[in-house]
């Protein structure tokens, strides 16, 4: 087994089973931040955000919006939409979709952001027959990947929805100031819609059919989607001095938006499974990541950072609480979610997939410099 390490610059460790270090005791994150990211990122570019705005405009004068942004109330998402409709002047649909798990704080903040901003919103609530065995498959399955359902269900809903109604730009909250040191795969992080191992679980543990759970896969979604009817993501963030708690504190002032305790908060069931069940089970802690893209970007001090990781985000009887909630919204006993939660550990690799097909599209981005991101 390999020797506990964790690197000297920012707080990955090996957790990380891939992480490799060099002979200064500094990981590949870093390393990848620094030689890959770093020098080609300008912060700042307002020029080249109000011309990438004009091209929107001019290519998108003959709809009634400009672009769509996945609106889910939390920082990123929802300070997007500030720089569409402030910085950028865009007539951007706001997309929400429901999975059925939206904490309070979430619905609270996209209503600030809609009245803030006095734009459109559109709600697309997910099957909840459908979303209960799809994720109670999962469960059952006992991958890491937990929070696949949810992604699958939110970027499938907004891509089908621009698709269906010629929405031609995809604005998201994607970016490098919180998110250069993307989560390894293994910590529940599976790159790219894989239709294979969705249908491969559902089909051993599920119990009901998914009619009309939205789903497309990766061929489409980074290929035909892309190239074949023209569709462009955008990374507004990425073009914008975005400080954290300066951000936090922008939108707090002006709406009334509420910070949350930790990335991701924004779903019930993705701030039990990253905050608890990925922990305790598995022993991956996706904060390592998130605070080390803090670290990389100048917002926070490895020292700070050490010392958070070290304690839970939420108390122990809170996350008792929530593993009753979680267990009675599935609809099964908590034994059974504790059964589940001590069964024997596994990965995509127990199921059917197209992780080759996913692997081969990655490796391309990568060589090519579209994704910079250290991805493995």
């Amino acid at each position: 087994m390999r020797n506990y390490k964790i690197c000297k610059n920012c707080i990955m460790d090996t957790s990380d089973s891939k992480i490799r270090f060099d002979e200064y005791g500094i990981c590949d994150h870093c390393n990848n931040y620094y030689d890959h990211i770093l020098p080609k990122w300008k912060t700042l570019n307002t020029d080249k955000l109000l011309k990438l705005a004009d091209r929107i405009k001019k290519d998108s004068k003959n709809n009634d919006f400009d672009c769509i942004i996945g609106l889910s109330g939390g920082l990123d998402s929802s300070y997007t939409a500030y720089i569409a409709k402030e910085i950028m002047g865009l007539r951007p649909l706001l997309f929400h979709v429901d999975a059925g798990w939206n904490t309070q704080q979430a619905v609270s903040n996209i209503e600030k952001v809609v009245n803030g901003l006095d734009l459109d919103l559109y709600t697309e609530v997910i099957n909840w027959r459908e979303m209960r065995d799809l994720q109670l498959s999962f469960l059952y399955s006992q991958i890491p990947d937990q929070d696949l359902p949810q992604d699958y269900a939110f970027f499938s809903a907004l891509y089908k929805f621009a698709r269906k109604y010629k929405v031609k730009y995809v604005l998201t909250g994607s970016n490098f100031s919180t998110e250069c040191c993307r989560e390894p795969e293994e910590w529940g992080a599976y790159i790219g819609i894989d239709t294979k191992l969705v249908n491969s679980i559902h089909k051993k543990y599920g119990s009901n059919q998914l009619n009309t759970f939205p789903l497309i896969d990766v061929v489409k979604y980074k290929l035909i989607y892309r190239y074949f009817y023209g569709m462009k993501v955008v990374y507004p963030c990425n073009y914008v001095d975005y400080n954290k708690d300066d951000v936090e504190n922008k939108l707090s002032k002006i709406w009334g938006w509420q910070k949350f305790k930790h990335k991701h908060h924004e779903s019930r069931f993705t701030r039990f499974f990253e905050d608890y069940w990925l922990i305790k089970k598995f022993g991956y802690d996706k904060r390592r990541a998130h605070l080390s893209s803090l670290i990389l970007t100048g917002q926070m001090k490895r020292e700070d950072a050490m010392e958070r990781v070290t304690k839970q985000e939420m108390s122990d009887e809170f996350h008792s609480k929530e593993f009753k909630y979680v267990s009675s919204k599935l609809e099964i006993s908590e034994s059974e979610l504790r059964k589940i939660f001590n069964g024997e550990n596994k990965t995509y690799k127990s199921y059917s997939n197209n992780k080759w097909l996913i692997n081969l599209g990655k490796n391309f981005l990568i060589k090519t410099g579209i994704e910079k991101r250290n991805i493995r």
